[in-house]
């Protein structure tokens, strides 16, 4: 969405993917809605109607509600938030109708103040093991992760690479790493270099694509 002096294909050197963040579709507690085909219904007839919230213009949440809508004709109102905390208050509260978010909502779920209709991950969640996945439900396209990884300067020695490599690989499954992703809801999710290379330009590609769709990407280099 902006301009940036570099390119993280051309100017990074993956070392490895160590795990990502789950998104969610969330309503408040006393919604009707059980389901994700209850609000898909509802929003399909009521156009424009469905107030839906999420982390910013642009980011992964926002940019994973519009794929999934506009896919299915489905119009809608964004009403984008500073954080996650403000989008939450506001889900709580009733001033939106739903939310996308990454598993900061874990707290407002477990206390009973919203419901969680869907994941859009590739596998349940330990943690929510009840709530379906949106590929599950049919929706093949609504896998959507932020990964978290590790990179170097582009130019940095393959040996030197590949010592990093290994070392981190072996660092990032010890108990003690394991214990902190759980804290964040986080798997272990391991690529190496090159498939992590391949993961980031895919993601580049797709969100690229969104982006020029809602016409966010007019200042962008190409």
């Amino acid at each position: 969405m902006h301009r940036v002096a570099w390119n993280p294909l051309q100017d990074l050197s993956p070392i490895l993917q160590i795990s990502g963040t789950t998104f969610g579709l969330l309503v408040p507690a006393a919604s009707a809605w059980t389901s994700v085909q209850d609000l898909l219904n509802w929003a399909r007839a009521h156009p424009g109607e469905l107030l839906l919230g999420s982390t910013g213009v642009g980011t992964t949440p926002h940019l994973a509600m519009e794929e999934l809508l506009q896919d299915r004709g489905i119009r809608y109102t964004h009403v984008p938030y500073k954080g996650t905390t403000d989008q939450m208050l506001a889900l709580a509260g009733g001033s939106i109708m739903a939310g996308m978010n990454s598993t900061g909502f874990a707290p407002w779920v477990e206390q009973g103040k919203l419901r969680l209709l869907g994941l859009f991950s590739d596998k349940r969640s330990p943690r929510w093991p009840e709530v379906p996945t949106l590929r599950e439900l049919g929706i093949d396209k609504a896998v959507y992760r932020s990964s978290w990884g590790l990179v170097a300067p582009a130019g940095t020695p393959a040996a030197t690479l590949e010592i990093l490599h290994q070392a981190f690989r072996q660092a990032m499954f010890t108990p003690r790493h394991l214990a902190e992703l759980a804290r964040y809801d986080q798997d272990p999710d391991y690529l190496g270099p090159a498939d992590y290379r391949a993961a980031l330009a895919e993601t580049l590609a797709r969100e690229r694509r969104l982006l020029e769709r809602l016409n966010l990407l007019a200042a962008a280099p190409r």
